[in-house]
Protein backbone atom coordinates (compact mmCIF):
# COMPACT_ATOMS: atom_id res chain seq x y z
CA UNK A 1 0.00 0.00 0.00
CA UNK A 2 1.55 3.92 -0.94
CA UNK A 3 2.40 5.58 2.23
CA UNK A 4 -0.25 8.55 2.22
CA UNK A 5 1.46 12.20 1.90
CA UNK A 6 0.27 13.27 5.78
CA UNK A 7 -1.19 10.92 8.17
CA UNK A 8 -2.96 10.98 11.55
CA UNK A 9 -3.56 7.35 12.45
CA UNK A 10 -5.94 6.90 15.22
CA UNK A 11 -6.03 3.87 18.08
CA UNK A 12 -9.34 3.58 18.70
CA UNK A 13 -8.08 0.34 20.43
CA UNK A 14 -5.98 2.60 22.55
CA UNK A 15 -8.73 5.06 23.05
CA UNK A 16 -11.01 2.01 24.66
CA UNK A 17 -8.05 1.07 27.03
CA UNK A 18 -8.29 4.47 28.32
CA UNK A 19 -11.49 4.16 29.03
CA UNK A 20 -11.57 1.18 30.77
CA UNK A 21 -8.56 2.27 32.71
CA UNK A 22 -10.23 5.25 33.92
CA UNK A 23 -13.26 3.67 34.75
CA UNK A 24 -11.82 1.66 36.80
CA UNK A 25 -9.46 4.04 38.54
CA UNK A 26 -13.09 6.53 39.17
CA UNK A 27 -15.83 4.11 39.76
CA UNK A 28 -18.60 6.38 39.99
CA UNK A 29 -22.20 5.37 38.91
CA UNK A 30 -22.00 6.56 35.26
CA UNK A 31 -18.83 7.34 33.30
CA UNK A 32 -19.36 10.24 30.42
CA UNK A 33 -16.73 9.93 27.12
CA UNK A 34 -16.71 13.74 25.57
CA UNK A 35 -17.03 12.93 22.03
CA UNK A 36 -17.14 16.73 20.55
CA UNK A 37 -15.28 18.26 18.13
CA UNK A 38 -14.81 15.59 16.18
CA UNK A 39 -13.90 13.42 19.14
CA UNK A 40 -11.20 15.80 19.88
CA UNK A 41 -9.41 15.29 16.28
CA UNK A 42 -9.61 11.58 16.61
CA UNK A 43 -13.00 10.69 15.41
CA UNK A 44 -16.67 11.71 17.14
CA UNK A 45 -18.06 7.89 15.80
CA UNK A 46 -14.70 6.49 16.14
CA UNK A 47 -14.24 7.84 19.61
CA UNK A 48 -18.07 7.46 20.90
CA UNK A 49 -18.07 3.32 19.93
CA UNK A 50 -14.39 2.61 21.30
CA UNK A 51 -15.12 4.79 24.73
CA UNK A 52 -18.27 2.72 24.91
CA UNK A 53 -16.17 -0.16 24.10
CA UNK A 54 -14.34 0.25 27.17
CA UNK A 55 -16.92 1.02 30.00
CA UNK A 56 -18.27 4.29 29.36
CA UNK A 57 -22.43 4.87 29.42
CA UNK A 58 -23.05 8.08 28.61
CA UNK A 59 -21.32 10.43 25.77
CA UNK A 60 -20.66 14.24 25.59
CA UNK A 61 -20.77 16.60 22.67
CA UNK A 62 -21.11 20.52 22.82
CA UNK A 63 -23.94 20.90 20.10
CA UNK A 64 -27.21 19.16 18.25
CA UNK A 65 -25.25 18.49 14.82
CA UNK A 66 -22.50 16.99 17.00
CA UNK A 67 -25.27 14.44 18.85
CA UNK A 68 -27.21 14.09 15.38
CA UNK A 69 -24.16 12.41 13.53
CA UNK A 70 -23.97 9.76 16.47
CA UNK A 71 -27.65 8.71 16.05
CA UNK A 72 -27.20 9.05 12.34
CA UNK A 73 -24.38 6.23 12.97
CA UNK A 74 -26.45 4.23 14.60
CA UNK A 75 -25.21 5.22 18.66
CA UNK A 76 -27.74 4.71 20.72
CA UNK A 77 -26.51 5.38 24.48
CA UNK A 78 -27.49 8.42 25.87
CA UNK A 79 -26.14 11.43 24.30
CA UNK A 80 -25.77 15.12 26.33
CA UNK A 81 -25.24 18.58 24.66
CA UNK A 82 -24.86 21.18 25.82
CA UNK A 83 -24.12 24.50 23.72
CA UNK A 84 -27.36 25.53 22.01
CA UNK A 85 -28.23 27.53 19.70
CA UNK A 86 -30.34 30.33 19.98
CA UNK A 87 -33.45 28.70 17.74
CA UNK A 88 -32.68 24.85 19.11
CA UNK A 89 -35.10 22.57 17.88
CA UNK A 90 -35.95 20.63 20.63
CA UNK A 91 -38.28 18.61 19.00
CA UNK A 92 -35.90 17.07 16.97
CA UNK A 93 -33.60 16.50 19.97
CA UNK A 94 -36.53 14.42 21.79
CA UNK A 95 -37.47 13.01 19.29
CA UNK A 96 -33.71 11.59 18.77
CA UNK A 97 -33.40 10.70 22.60
CA UNK A 98 -30.85 13.06 22.50
CA UNK A 99 -30.70 14.82 26.39
CA UNK A 100 -30.56 18.78 26.61
CA UNK A 101 -27.85 20.52 28.48
CA UNK A 102 -30.11 24.05 29.41
CA UNK A 103 -27.98 26.97 30.58
CA UNK A 104 -30.85 29.27 31.14
CA UNK A 105 -34.28 30.55 31.20
CA UNK A 106 -34.74 30.92 27.72
CA UNK A 107 -33.59 27.74 26.95
CA UNK A 108 -36.24 25.74 29.76
CA UNK A 109 -38.82 27.69 28.22
CA UNK A 110 -38.03 26.72 24.45
CA UNK A 111 -37.34 22.94 25.56
CA UNK A 112 -40.88 23.32 27.84
CA UNK A 113 -42.65 24.54 24.77
CA UNK A 114 -41.69 22.44 22.28
CA UNK A 115 -44.59 19.72 22.73
CA UNK A 116 -42.65 16.41 23.56
CA UNK A 117 -41.39 15.60 26.77
CA UNK A 118 -37.86 17.10 26.35
CA UNK A 119 -34.77 15.45 28.59
CA UNK A 120 -32.51 17.88 30.01
CA UNK A 121 -29.31 18.35 32.36
CA UNK A 122 -29.10 21.81 33.75
CA UNK A 123 -26.21 23.60 33.61
CA UNK A 124 -25.18 25.64 36.55
CA UNK A 125 -22.54 28.41 36.52
CA UNK A 126 -20.42 27.71 39.47
CA UNK A 127 -17.95 30.39 39.45
CA UNK A 128 -16.35 29.93 35.86
CA UNK A 129 -18.37 32.65 34.13
CA UNK A 130 -19.17 30.65 31.21
CA UNK A 131 -22.68 29.17 30.19
CA UNK A 132 -24.41 27.79 33.20
CA UNK A 133 -27.47 29.33 35.12
CA UNK A 134 -26.10 32.42 37.06
CA UNK A 135 -26.76 32.36 40.66
CA UNK A 136 -29.05 35.40 40.58
CA UNK A 137 -31.70 33.56 38.84
CA UNK A 138 -31.60 30.32 40.34
CA UNK A 139 -34.78 31.02 42.59
CA UNK A 140 -37.07 32.01 39.28
CA UNK A 141 -35.25 29.16 38.03
CA UNK A 142 -35.80 26.15 39.92
CA UNK A 143 -38.96 27.66 39.92
CA UNK A 144 -40.14 27.18 36.22
CA UNK A 145 -38.23 23.94 36.22
CA UNK A 146 -40.51 22.61 38.98
CA UNK A 147 -43.18 23.96 36.59
CA UNK A 148 -42.42 22.88 33.29
CA UNK A 149 -41.67 19.00 34.77
CA UNK A 150 -44.65 18.94 36.20
CA UNK A 151 -46.71 19.85 33.17
CA UNK A 152 -44.91 17.53 31.58
CA UNK A 153 -43.05 19.42 29.10
CA UNK A 154 -39.09 18.38 30.23
CA UNK A 155 -37.81 15.66 32.73
CA UNK A 156 -35.19 16.59 34.63
CA UNK A 157 -32.37 13.60 34.13
CA UNK A 158 -29.20 15.63 35.67
CA UNK A 159 -27.24 18.80 37.22
CA UNK A 160 -23.84 19.64 36.25
CA UNK A 161 -21.42 22.53 36.39
CA UNK A 162 -17.24 22.55 35.23
CA UNK A 163 -14.76 23.84 37.71
CA UNK A 164 -11.90 26.31 36.85
CA UNK A 165 -8.62 23.92 37.60
CA UNK A 166 -7.50 27.22 38.95
CA UNK A 167 -6.71 26.22 42.41
CA UNK A 168 -7.85 24.01 44.58
CA UNK A 169 -9.64 26.72 46.76
CA UNK A 170 -11.21 27.90 43.81
CA UNK A 171 -12.26 24.11 43.36
CA UNK A 172 -13.86 24.19 46.77
CA UNK A 173 -15.16 26.81 46.59
CA UNK A 174 -17.08 26.17 42.94
CA UNK A 175 -18.29 22.91 44.95
CA UNK A 176 -19.79 24.75 47.67
CA UNK A 177 -21.81 26.46 45.01
CA UNK A 178 -22.67 23.51 43.40
CA UNK A 179 -24.03 22.01 46.74
CA UNK A 180 -26.24 25.30 46.71
CA UNK A 181 -28.03 24.71 43.58
CA UNK A 182 -28.48 20.90 44.54
CA UNK A 183 -30.36 22.45 47.54
CA UNK A 184 -32.42 24.78 45.33
CA UNK A 185 -33.58 21.66 42.63
CA UNK A 186 -34.21 20.05 45.82
CA UNK A 187 -36.08 22.95 47.98
CA UNK A 188 -39.05 22.79 45.06
CA UNK A 189 -39.34 18.95 45.08
CA UNK A 190 -37.29 17.60 42.54
CA UNK A 191 -34.61 14.82 42.22
CA UNK A 192 -31.26 16.49 40.63
CA UNK A 193 -30.57 13.21 38.82
CA UNK A 194 -27.09 12.58 37.78
CA UNK A 195 -25.04 15.18 39.47
CA UNK A 196 -21.53 16.09 37.90
CA UNK A 197 -18.74 18.87 37.51
CA UNK A 198 -15.53 16.92 37.17
CA UNK A 199 -14.06 16.85 33.46
CA UNK A 200 -10.51 14.91 33.36
CA UNK A 201 -8.52 17.07 35.62
CA UNK A 202 -10.86 16.99 38.32
CA UNK A 203 -11.40 12.96 37.69
CA UNK A 204 -7.97 12.01 38.84
CA UNK A 205 -7.25 15.21 41.22
CA UNK A 206 -10.75 15.55 43.16
CA UNK A 207 -11.96 13.20 44.48
CA UNK A 208 -14.89 15.42 46.11
CA UNK A 209 -15.81 16.25 42.50
CA UNK A 210 -17.10 12.32 41.47
CA UNK A 211 -20.79 12.47 42.13
CA UNK A 212 -22.53 10.47 39.94
CA UNK A 213 -20.86 10.56 37.09
CA UNK A 214 -17.14 11.94 35.83
CA UNK A 215 -16.82 13.27 32.23
CA UNK A 216 -13.47 12.23 30.58
CA UNK A 217 -12.41 14.35 27.35
CA UNK A 218 -8.88 14.69 26.86
CA UNK A 219 -7.22 11.84 29.06
CA UNK A 220 -9.79 9.30 27.01
CA UNK A 221 -7.47 10.26 24.08
CA UNK A 222 -4.45 9.70 25.89
CA UNK A 223 -3.16 13.02 26.84
CA UNK A 224 -2.57 14.07 30.04
CA UNK A 225 -5.16 17.06 31.30
CA UNK A 226 -2.64 18.90 33.38
CA UNK A 227 1.21 19.27 33.23
CA UNK A 228 1.31 17.74 36.89
CA UNK A 229 -0.90 14.63 35.76
CA UNK A 230 1.73 13.54 32.92
CA UNK A 231 2.26 10.22 34.10
CA UNK A 232 -0.07 9.70 36.41
CA UNK A 233 -2.00 6.93 34.67
CA UNK A 234 -0.49 4.99 31.18
CA UNK A 235 -2.62 6.47 29.25
CA UNK A 236 -2.35 5.10 25.16
CA UNK A 237 -1.96 8.00 23.03
CA UNK A 238 -4.39 7.40 19.96
CA UNK A 239 -3.24 9.64 17.58
CA UNK A 240 0.14 9.46 15.89
CA UNK A 241 0.72 12.46 13.25
CA UNK A 242 3.76 11.76 10.66
CA UNK A 243 4.50 12.90 6.99
CA UNK A 244 6.68 11.69 4.00
CA UNK A 245 9.77 13.88 3.48
CA UNK A 246 9.39 15.20 0.36
CA UNK A 247 13.13 16.95 0.15
CA UNK A 248 16.68 16.30 1.42
CA UNK A 249 19.57 18.93 0.97
CA UNK A 250 22.52 19.49 2.15
CA UNK A 251 23.85 22.71 3.22
CA UNK A 252 26.70 24.80 4.10
CA UNK A 253 27.44 26.54 7.20
CA UNK A 254 25.91 29.63 7.41
CA UNK A 255 23.05 28.88 5.53
CA UNK A 256 19.54 30.74 6.29
CA UNK A 257 16.42 28.36 6.73
CA UNK A 258 12.48 29.87 6.18
CA UNK A 259 11.16 32.90 6.66
CA UNK A 260 12.93 35.62 8.55
CA UNK A 261 16.17 33.52 8.77
CA UNK A 262 15.49 32.85 12.29
CA UNK A 263 17.52 29.95 12.01
CA UNK A 264 21.59 30.35 10.27
CA UNK A 265 23.31 26.43 10.20
CA UNK A 266 26.79 27.07 12.11
CA UNK A 267 27.66 23.81 10.72
CA UNK A 268 27.43 21.91 6.81
CA UNK A 269 24.43 20.23 7.16
CA UNK A 270 21.63 18.03 6.34
CA UNK A 271 18.00 19.45 5.90
CA UNK A 272 14.80 18.01 5.41
CA UNK A 273 11.62 19.02 4.39
CA UNK A 274 8.24 17.75 6.29
CA UNK A 275 5.02 18.91 4.00
CA UNK A 276 3.17 20.14 7.01
CA UNK A 277 2.77 23.78 7.95
CA UNK A 278 -0.15 25.60 9.84
CA UNK A 279 -2.69 25.27 7.33
CA UNK A 280 -2.57 21.68 8.52
CA UNK A 281 -2.62 22.60 11.94
CA UNK A 282 0.94 22.31 12.84
CA UNK A 283 1.62 25.28 14.90
CA UNK A 284 3.76 28.39 13.53
CA UNK A 285 5.48 28.87 16.76
CA UNK A 286 6.27 25.49 17.68
CA UNK A 287 10.11 26.31 16.73
CA UNK A 288 12.42 23.04 18.30
CA UNK A 289 9.48 20.99 17.87
CA UNK A 290 10.88 17.40 17.83
CA UNK A 291 10.78 15.04 15.09
CA UNK A 292 11.51 11.39 14.92
CA UNK A 293 12.95 10.50 10.87
CA UNK A 294 14.54 7.13 10.71
CA UNK A 295 14.65 6.11 14.39
CA UNK A 296 16.45 9.27 15.35
CA UNK A 297 15.31 12.22 16.88
CA UNK A 298 15.74 15.42 15.45
CA UNK A 299 14.45 19.31 15.61
CA UNK A 300 12.57 21.64 13.76
CA UNK A 301 14.60 24.78 12.61
CA UNK A 302 13.62 27.97 11.28
CA UNK A 303 9.87 28.90 10.69
CA UNK A 304 7.61 27.17 10.21
CA UNK A 305 5.28 27.96 7.02
CA UNK A 306 2.00 27.31 5.82
CA UNK A 307 2.60 23.78 3.89
CA UNK A 308 5.80 22.76 5.37
CA UNK A 309 8.80 23.05 7.55
CA UNK A 310 12.32 22.27 7.87
CA UNK A 311 14.40 19.41 10.36
CA UNK A 312 18.02 19.76 10.69
CA UNK A 313 19.14 16.04 10.77
CA UNK A 314 22.79 16.89 10.71
CA UNK A 315 24.78 14.00 9.01
CA UNK A 316 22.23 11.37 9.57
CA UNK A 317 20.83 8.99 6.17
CA UNK A 318 17.68 10.69 5.51
CA UNK A 319 15.98 10.05 1.99
CA UNK A 320 12.84 11.16 0.13
CA UNK A 321 10.08 9.26 1.02
CA UNK A 322 11.44 8.17 4.83
CA UNK A 323 8.62 9.03 7.43
CA UNK A 324 9.00 12.26 9.53
CA UNK A 325 7.04 11.49 13.00
CA UNK A 326 5.75 14.54 14.88
CA UNK A 327 3.68 13.04 17.64
CA UNK A 328 2.99 9.21 18.09
CA UNK A 329 3.80 7.00 21.24
CA UNK A 330 6.89 7.81 24.10
CA UNK A 331 6.84 4.39 24.57
CA UNK A 332 7.62 3.29 21.59
CA UNK A 333 10.45 6.41 21.00
CA UNK A 334 7.86 8.90 19.55
CA UNK A 335 7.80 12.42 20.43
CA UNK A 336 4.15 13.05 22.44
CA UNK A 337 2.02 15.95 21.63
CA UNK A 338 2.76 17.38 25.28
CA UNK A 339 6.20 18.10 23.92
CA UNK A 340 5.33 20.11 20.50
CA UNK A 341 2.34 21.74 22.50
CA UNK A 342 5.56 22.93 25.11
CA UNK A 343 7.48 23.78 21.62
CA UNK A 344 4.34 26.07 20.82
CA UNK A 345 3.57 27.74 24.11
CA UNK A 346 -0.01 25.87 23.96
CA UNK A 347 -1.73 22.62 25.23
CA UNK A 348 -2.08 19.77 23.52
CA UNK A 349 -5.81 20.08 23.20
CA UNK A 350 -5.77 22.76 20.64
CA UNK A 351 -3.09 20.56 18.56
CA UNK A 352 -5.21 17.66 17.97
CA UNK A 353 -7.84 19.16 17.53
CA UNK A 354 -6.90 21.34 14.94
CA UNK A 355 -5.64 19.22 12.58
CA UNK A 356 -6.62 20.20 8.52
CA UNK A 357 -8.39 18.31 6.55
CA UNK A 358 -5.38 17.54 3.89
CA UNK A 359 -4.32 15.73 6.70
CA UNK A 360 -5.39 11.70 5.97
CA UNK A 361 -6.63 10.13 8.60
CA UNK A 362 -6.80 6.47 9.38
CA UNK A 363 -8.24 4.12 11.95
CA UNK A 364 -7.11 0.55 13.46
CA UNK A 365 -10.69 -0.37 14.75
CA UNK A 366 -10.84 -1.68 18.20
CA UNK A 367 -10.51 -5.39 18.85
Amino acid sequence: MTAVLREARIDAAAIGANAALLRQRIPTPHAMAIVKADGYGHGAVTAARAALEGGADHLGVADLDEAFELRAAGIDAPVLAWLLDPAFDAAAAAAAGITLGISARHHLARAAASGHRVAVHVKVDTGLSRNGVAEGEWGPFVDELAAAQCAGGIELHGVFSHLSNTSPDDDRAQLVAFERFLDAVRSVGLDPGIRHIAASAAALDHPAAHYDMVRSGIALYGIAPERHLRGVLALRPAMRLSAQVVGVKRVPAGAGVSYGFLHRTTTPTTLALVPLGYADGVPRAAVDAPVVIGGRRHRVVGRIAMDQFVVDVGDAPVAVGDEAVLWGDPTAGEPGVDEWADAAGTIAYELVTRLGRRVHRTTRAAP
